[in-house]
Formats: structure tokens, sequence, C-alpha cells
């Protein structure tokens, strides 16, 4: 039986990821923080079934005892300040846990479990203002937020280590990745529960901000598999994960009206507030070296999950449950 810890694992990926690693009989370790609130709602359903660690991408001690006593075989490094808005907010913070938190990790690793294989969850965000469309592996980084930045360092200092002490470490540059149980301050979620709340009559309006912006999403719960197939290779390398097509906010909202049965004219407001300081280009990724180098591809196209999406908070709010924020 393999081992695997997962940073960030009471996340939107984290979640899918132990649930995937579970299917595959693996014992899984989700590290978590030690603090007054639980916050386990995406992981309950298989919380009997993963070991909880207690760690801290703040504090290398921890990590050095956590893999010092386990041993893992992989390590998914999911655990950062991950929401780009609060980035602008807190670039101090989102630096250490989001850039210097993957140093700890990698050096930890090297210290005392230098034959554990590490994946870093790098993101489309580290291309910004985009160089060149499609974006792959090759192509130059040029962030636009305190979050991109962070990622850029992380994902360089992955390819540093992986080069001077020869660790099996692979960074996969995920694009956007949504599912149901991502959280509501992320503009499709914020949708698609949106419009489910419309639709019970719990909202008369969603308030948005760059309507044209466009993005490339796709599924987490196929992206989870890239990452697991990345550990698996013979050898280390880095991958763009992403579907190749690019949507705008208008035809995300569009989907999701229509598909819970309004027009989305009579509801969404521009709202100010929800503009960037600075919005990033056509962000699309080539997956193609994944495709021939992991046989990966999305399975899950734009439509259908956001009707995914839709259908499960419909089905949420019809239960009566009301998430915190929800009406923002």
């Amino acid at each position: 039986m393999k081992t695997a810890l997962i940073t960030g694992v009471t996340g939107q990926d984290g979640s899918y990821l132990a649930e995937f690693l579970l299917g595959k009989g693996y014992r899984v370790l989700g590290m978590v923080r030690r603090t007054s609130l639980e916050n386990f709602g995406r992981i309950t359903h298989i919380q009997n079934d993963i070991e909880l660690v207690t760690g801290d991408l703040l504090d290398q001690l921890s990590l050095i005892n956590i893999l010092q006593k386990y041993q893992p075989d992989e390590v998914y490094n999911l655990g950062a300040q991950s929401f780009v808005p609060t980035s602008w907010d807190q670039p101090v913070l989102t630096g250490e846990f989001t850039a210097l938190g993957v140093t700890r990790m990698l050096d930890a690793i090297r210290l005392v479990s230098p034959q554990s294989r590490f994946y870093q969850a790098s993101s489309s965000e580290m291309f910004g203002k985009v160089r060149e469309v499609p974006q792959n592996e090759n192509t130059p980084f040029y962030p636009r937020s305190p979050y991109g930045v962070a990622k850029v360092y992380g994902h360089y200092i992955t390819v540093n280590y992986r080069e001077s002490y020869d660790l099996f470490a692979c960074s996969g540059i995920l694009f956007n990745h949504e599912s149901p149980r991502r959280g509501l301050e992320f503009v499709p979620r914020k949708v698609s529960y949106g419009a489910a709340r419309i639709k019970a009559g719990l909202q008369s309006e969603l308030r948005l901000g760059n309507l044209d912006s466009k993005r490339d999403w796709g599924y987490a719960g196929d992206y989870v598999k890239a990452m697991w197939l990345m550990l698996q290779a013979d050898a280390p390398d880095d991958y763009v994960i992403a579907t190749g097509e690019t949507h705008s906010v208008r035809e995300l909202v569009e989907v999701a009206f229509s598909h819970a049965g309004l027009d989305w004219h009579d509801h969404v407001v521009i709202d100010s507030r929800y503009l960037r300081a600075a919005e990033v280009d056509l962000l699309v990724g080539d997956y193609a070296r994944a495709k021939r180098d992991l046989g990966w591809a999305p399975e899950v196209n734009f439509e259908e999950l956001v009707r995914l999406m839709v259908d499960a908070d419909l089905a949420l709010v019809q239960s009566g449950v009301d998430l915190p924020g929800a009406s923002i």
C-alpha cells in the first residue's frame, strides 16, 4: 500500500484527490492546520478513511516531523492562499504560504524523505499578461497579481530542487478547474449558487465584475487524475493541464441561468467592486505534452461542468441549506 500526503486536503482539489487515491488503494494522510474552527465539509464523507495529521506550511519543523514519521511515497502540495483578490489585501501572507511554503516542504523532503515524489500545484495565473496564445510549458511567465507572483516562485523553486538535489519533483500548471465543491468566492461557483438561490426566490440579483474576462475552465475531478499521473511517470517534468478551450464569464452566466430556467439579463448587475486591479489576458492552455506523455485528456466539457454545478446547487438550496456569504 502506497502512502500519500496531501496538504490542503480540505480544499476542493484535496477532497477530490483524496477520493481518487483511496480508490487506488492508497493510505491517505491529510495535513490540516490546527485552528479553533474545523472546516471539513468537503471531506466529511471520507473523513473516516483518511488520516488527518497536524502541520503548517509556515512551520517547517511540523513538516519535517510528518515526513520523518510517515515517509510518504508521494506528497501533493495543494495548500496555499489561493484566492487571487485576497492576495492584493494580504500579499505578504500569500507569499509566505504560496511561495515560501513550497520551499519549506521541498527542503523538509530533502532532509528526511528524499525518496518521496513531490507534486506542486502551479497555476495558469503565472502566465498573467500572456506572451502567446495558447500557453504551454515553454510560455514565459508574466504574473499580474501577488498570487501569480508567489506561484511563479513556487514553480521555479520546485524546478531548482529537482535539478539541484535530484528529487522527483513535478509541477502541474493547472488552468481554472471548478466543481460543486468550489468556494463561493470563485466566480463559477458564485454564478451557479447565485442562479440556484434566484430560482428559489432567495435573492433577486447577482453582482459580478468583468463579464468579458475569459478563462479555460475544466472539471476538478478530471484534473486530480493528472496530478497522480505525473507522479507515476518514469521521470519528473512539468505539465500544463487545461481543456484547450476558453469561455467568457458572460458565457458561464448564460449557460448557468439558462439551465436554471432564468434570463440572466433580469438578474445580473455589474459591480465595480469585483473588478481586478490588473486583469489577466486570454488564458487558454495547450495540454499536448500531458496527452502525449501521460495519456491525460479532460473528460467533462464546459457546458457539462456548468450544468453539473447548477444541478448540485439547486439540490443544495432545495434541501434548505444556505451557505454563508451566499447573497453577496
